[in-house]
């Protein structure tokens, strides 16, 4: 059965419990990616000839299998495993596996690292049969344990990563996939950290293209080539050294390669990037024509040698602090250069707090030299405000990337959010290009009205504001309001009939149902396509096309927001819809049945006793082979349950109501059967005429307790029974069955649920507005004060009463 990628990235985070204590992310995560990489390397090369990256004999990772328990566990993984994967591959500053400060000594760095390389020795770990043609699941998992590393690395330590989402807008901005690509397209990463932004931009692309990085932390450098090597780019040459002094890729004295796309996340405003290097003579001539940069901030310093890297056809995406666009003095000379000389294209604004190594706004520039003139209009967009919070950092969501690269692709003004910006204009501002001076991206504030709060009345303004409702339902308007006086209007109805009249007015249940019926058109177009899936279908570009065909079915629809839409489908496919492609692109069809074994830790750490905990099935859950096939014996089950719960409730407030001081219960260290047997045998016995009500009300805990019981039974054997029984009818199901169960029942009924939740949202922003406007003049001035004076007459009249008087009261 293929590894579903939720589990897979599980168990890989779960590797990460072995070594947390000793060290911190930035540290552990080496040990890990490490394994990850030499299990990878052994499963897919390991005994081929001529393979992009070899597994000397002796140091696959069986041979690292063999090491588990061994006193000198440490010391062997660095000779036997380690030294010859470096010297055949040419692989650097791979950690020390004996390093007893970081790994602990003595058994307790035996049991660790037994215990890490145990979790990759899982069958399902297995990546030579666990990877769907054209997609990188390994590669995605790599990915994810970076993400979360740089999360838990702290703030000074997460650098060596740049965040998925915006490596992909930058990908998407270059335009690569429309240029067409071949392996004599080359892209160049300056500051390629673990090589995450490289990857996205050949993804992009769709075909072979070469690839190039410079990568100063020597640790980090490793990272980055093992990363291209777990994502199928074993022919990429990454490099360590310091990119502004000692640059790696030249094409002679002087004289840097240049290259068909240059990407980067540089650190941000290095303090220290003119150390080794003569900046005013630089060899590479890099800041002769544009400028020095200051000496203390090095943001220019990337940049520049980027446009220098680039070839006159070249196109380039940098990400840079948001201070590069309005900062003065020797940043402003070159800034103002760069716009003059039309390299600048795009001014990409994002969120704050995005980045692992700060917490400040940036922005992506994008270069481009082919189209570069004098005097170049720049487009700009403020995607500052989407995001979602994950966690301590914020993130990009689907939604918010696909409505940037949207945006840029149709150069489209978007109030508040995009607009092309003229070089006039630019430079009338002292080429100071703060996104804030050229795009207003505040939402609008809601102002209240004065001669509405003195008079009363709901301003018709504001009802006015509400055009996009009207237009859709124009009676509605007149439904909901009444004429007060010029310029305002009255609630014709009660505040709390705000909502039962929009959703039960004729236009408004048109409306919906025209909604319903735009869904189910796609619905429609969809169940057929979904259900034709075989295996070998590339899930990542299965998803892209049914994404954007639900945005594009949705684009030009009213009062809702196509992207809004997107992103359920999105979240779907995080969830649940990924692991059911990537089961179908392995196996195709198939409804199979696992067990689910969890094996509790021992002593020591050690593996202790397996517990199984049933049985599940991917693709097809159980519970929709109930719903489908045995609704009425799941029907009989709920019943039991509400039963055995009624008789437990009773027995429970039978006990309740006895359980006071000197009441039938009141000297029981536990209530049960036994001791209340034996209780009713002592009354017995001593025949005690006095306690004639004590029994009645143990004889009734015990009929109760008998009928909790009785159903605990039935509703054990009904659930055992309805458990064998769907159990069983997954071997008779047809391909046909699966398919309509897992495509009809399962994910479009999801998805129907998640839009007509969108749909509810509409009703209820409209709803809220208009209660909110009802309630905010529903009282004018003069009423509110003439109450107020009504309460501080009481209030006065009170503390006469009570016997308090002084000047301020008699006033």
């Amino acid at each position: 059965m293929a590894i579903r990628k939720s589990e897979l990235y599980s168990s890989l985070w779960a590797s990460c419990d072995e070594l947390r204590g000793g060290m911190d992310a930035s540290q552990y995560k080496d040990y890990v990616l490490v394994l990850l990489f030499i299990k990878y390397i052994s499963d897919k090369f390991a005994g081929q000839p001529y393979a992009p990256i070899a597994v000397p004999k002796g140091a696959s990772f069986a041979d690292l299998v063999a090491l588990k328990g061994r006193t000198d566990i440490g010391d062997q993984i660095n000779k036997k495993i380690i030294a010859p994967l470096k010297q055949e591959n040419g692989l650097a500053d791979l950690p020390d596996f004996n390093d007893a400060t970081k790994l602990g000594s003595g058994k307790e760095m035996v049991d660790r690292l037994t215990n890490l390389i145990a979790i990759f020795e899982r069958p399902e770990l297995n990546f030579s049969k666990n990877r769907a043609e054209g997609d990188d699941i390994l590669g995605d998992a790599y990915e994810y344990l970076m993400r979360h590393f740089a999360t838990e690395s702290g703030k000074s330590k997460g650098q060596f990563y740049t965040p998925a989402e915006v490596s992909r807008v930058i990908a998407q901005l270059l335009g690569i996939r429309k240029a067409g690509t071949s392996a004599a397209t080359t892209v160049y990463d300056p500051t390629c950290g673990s090589g995450s932004l490289l990857l996205k931009v050949v993804d992009e692309a769709r075909t072979e293209v070469t690839l190039y990085g410079q990568e100063k932390d020597a640790a980090t450098s490793g990272l980055a080539r093992m990363n291209m090597i777990l994502h199928d780019n074993a022919t990429a040459t990454v490099l360590q050294g310091n990119t502004l002094a000692d640059p790696k890729f030249t094409e002679g004295p002087g004289v840097l390669k240049t290259f068909d796309y240059v990407v980067a996340n540089p650190p941000f405003s290095d303090k220290r990037w003119g150390t080794g290097l003569d900046a005013k003579h630089d060899p590479f001539g890099r800041f002769s024509t544009y400028g020095v940069p200051p000496a203390k901030q090095g943001d220019y310093a990337y940049l520049l040698h980027i446009v220098r890297s680039l070839k006159s056809t070249g196109r380039g995406a940098c990400i840079l602090p948001h201070g590069v666009l309005f900062r003065g003095n020797a940043e402003a000379t070159i800034r103002a250069e760069l716009v003059r000389r039309g390299l600048i294209e795009a001014i990409i604004g994002l969120p704050a707090n995005l980045f692992y190594g700060t917490g400040i706004p940036a922005c992506i520039l994008v270069l481009d030299k082919a189209g570069a003139k004098s005097e170049r209009d720049i487009f700009m967009i403020d995607a500052s405000r989407g995001f979602i919070k994950e966690g301590p950092k914020n993130r990009l969501r689907e939604r918010d990337l696909h409505q940037i690269v949207d945006v840029f692709a149709r150069r489209v003004d978007v109030p508040r959010y995009a607009r092309k910006v003229t070089f006039k204009e630019i430079s009338g501002n002292d080429f100071n290009l703060n996104l804030p001076r050229y795009i207003d991206s505040q939402t609008p504030e809601d102002v209240q009205d004065i001669a509405g709060h003195l008079q009363g009345g709901i301003p018709q303004a504001d009802i006015d504001a509400l055009q996009p409702y009207w237009a859709l339902c124009p009676t509605l308007r007149q439904t909901l309001f009444q004429a007060s006086r010029p310029g305002y209007l009255d609630l014709a109805v009660a505040p709390n009939e705000i909502k039962a009249t929009i959703h039960a007015h004729p236009e408004f249940i048109a409306f919906t149902g025209r909604m319903q019926a735009h869904f189910q058109a796609w619905l429609a177009q969809q169940s057929a396509g979904l259900k034709a899936l075989k295996a070998g279908v590339h899930p990542k570009d299965f998803i892209a096309t049914l994404a954007d065909g639900l945005l594009a079915h949705y684009r030009d629809q009213p009062l809702v927001d196509p992207y809004a839409i997107y992103q359920h489908l999105m979240d779907y496919w995080a969830a649940t819809l990924q692991d059911d492609v990537y089961v179908i692109a392995a196996e195709g069809w198939k409804a199979e049945v696992r067990q689910v074994v969890e094996v509790k830790k021992g002593k020591d750490g050690q593996a202790g006793k397996s517990v199984d905990k049933g049985w599940v099935s991917d693709l097809v859950p159980k519970a929709l082979i109930v719903a489908h096939y045995f609704a009425k014996e799941q029907a009989a089950v709920d019943g039991l349950a509400v039963a055995l719960e009624a008789a437990s409730a009773a027995l429970a407030d039978l006990e309740e109501e006895h359980s006071g001081e000197d009441a039938v219960f009141s000297g029981y260290d536990k209530i049960n059967k036994a001791a209340v047997e034996d209780r009713v045998k002592e009354i017995g016995r001593e025949a005690d005429a006095d306690a004639a009500e004590e029994l009645t009300v143990l004889k009734r805990w015990l009929a109760l307790a008998a009928d909790e019981a009785k159903g605990k039974k039935k509703l054990k054997a009904a659930e055992v029974a309805l458990d064998t029984a769907a159990k069983a009818m997954y071997p008779k199901l047809s391909t046909a069955e699966v398919q309509s169960l897992v495509v009809d029942e399962k994910w479009l009924a999801a998805l129907r649920a998640a839009i007509h939740g969108e749909m509810e949202r509409v009703s209820q922003r409209l709803t809220q507005r208009v209660k909110e406007l009802a309630e905010r003049y529903e009282t004018p001035l003069p009423q509110l004060a003439e109450r107020a004076a009504g309460l501080e007459a009481r209030v006065k009249d009170h503390l006469r009463k009570m016997g308090f008087a002084w000047p301020e009261v008699e006033k």
